[in-house]
């Protein structure tokens, strides 16, 4: 662990007053904007993480090669972590230990950060956020690899090979991980021994993490297709094709399913899908201001997701029509997490927000109940 920065502490504590947040931000902002950012709290390089909060406190990493945990209320700096790479996975918290990808997968103290075991997998590292089941952490690596780990102590429990990067968060459900490749593949394998159940071949690779609702496997490719899947047999039940390559990891609730679209290659995809989960039919899409790599979460019938633009959309959960637009926020590949009214994110212009959502209450998503890219206490 480092010493805790007053300059970043002030300059969250600063906004809570209100104090240099369009200076802060880089631009100017309209007042009803201004005054929805409850604090923020700068790192020193963009952030590809997205935010768990739990009893109180924001975990989150950076591309600084920092983990930090944050005060909910405050965003006053409790303790951080470094890492010897780069951190675009997203924290998982069980119990009393935080765990994290980065050049190893580490497990933490929540408390203090101390580090309590690290897994190393030599020169790759680890992009995946981990999933944590049974006293297991299972974690894709760039190495090619899905690990099961033992939560514990870090010792390995099998390894199962695909044939690349393995980027995807995996999603655990009834003895089951479910987890997509740069191979082009989504695998399922038996969480117990790392056998492979099925694989499916999509056209290009798959980084979008996937959910699991009610039997059916949704998840996204860069091939520019939505895909559901059977989880039994991982036979295609419906495709739904999209403007642009899939980064975004879908999220279903209320029998929708939520995902962004959007790539750098023209014409560029700005679109946040909402489709039928049992059909893929097409309930509404949003135009947003650029490509959506964010996922999305829910909450109080409505639908919240980042976009590359540095733009939050929050869209009505039946029709998308808007609630509101958070704007000037830095380019947003983190997901957001609603907790008891207040969303965090982080951004590429180094900083984590805090806003005020304008809900009641919590993520209430598959996404967030599966933990992956992100989470809260409720999981």
């Amino acid at each position: 662990m480092r010493p805790k920065r007053p300059t970043s502490s002030r300059r969250a504590y600063l906004t809570t007053l209100g104090i240099g947040v369009s200076a802060a931000l880089g631009g100017c902002l309209r007042s009803s904007e201004a005054n929805r950012k409850r604090w923020w709290f700068g790192t020193d390089f963009r952030i590809r993480s997205s935010p768990t909060v739990v009893d109180g406190t924001v975990f989150v990493g950076s591309s600084d090669r920092s983990l930090y945990a944050l005060n909910a209320n405050d965003g006053e700096e409790q303790w951080t972590f470094d890492t010897g790479d780069q951190i675009w996975a997203s924290p998982r918290v069980v119990d009393d230990t935080v765990f994290v990808g980065s050049d190893k997968l580490y497990a933490l103290d929540v408390e203090d950060g101390t580090e309590r075991w690290a897994f190393d997998i030599g020169s790759w590292s680890f992009y995946s956020s981990p999933a944590v089941a049974n006293g297991t952490v299972f974690v894709g690596g760039t190495d090619h690899c899905v690990y099961a780990l033992n939560a514990e102590d870090g010792s390995e429990r099998w390894a199962f090979e695909t044939g690349s990067w393995v980027r995807s968060s995996p999603v655990v459900v009834d003895g089951t991980v479910y987890v997509g490749s740069h191979d082009n593949h989504v695998y399922a394998v038996t969480a117990e021994e790392g056998s492979e159940r099925w694989a499916f071949e999509t056209g290009s690779w798959v980084q979008s993490s996937p959910t699991v609702v009610d039997g059916t496997v949704f998840v996204g490719s860069w091939d520019r297709t939505v895909y559901a899947l059977d989880a039994a047999t991982g036979v295609e039940i419906w495709t739904v094709e999209t403007g642009g390559g899939i980064w975004s990891s879908p999220t279903v609730a209320d029998g929708t399913v939520f995902i962004g679209s959007g790539e750098y290659r023209e014409p560029e995809d700005t679109t946040l899908y909402a489709l039928d989960a049992a059909t893929g039919a097409e309930m509404w899409t949003v135009e947003t201001d650029a490509g959506v790599w964010s996922s999305p979460t829910v909450v109080d019938s409505t639908a919240i997701v980042g976009s590359l633009g540095g733009q939050i959309h929050a869209l009505d959960l039946q029709d998308g029509s808007e609630r509101w637009v958070a704007r000037n926020l830095g380019k947003i590949e983190s997901s957001p997490t609603v907790v008891d009214d207040t969303l965090f994110v982080g951004s590429y212009n180094h900083n984590v927000y805090a806003l005020d959502a304008s809900v009641s209450g919590s993520s209430e998503d598959s996404r967030i109940e599966h933990g992956t890219l992100g989470h809260h206490d409720a999981t």
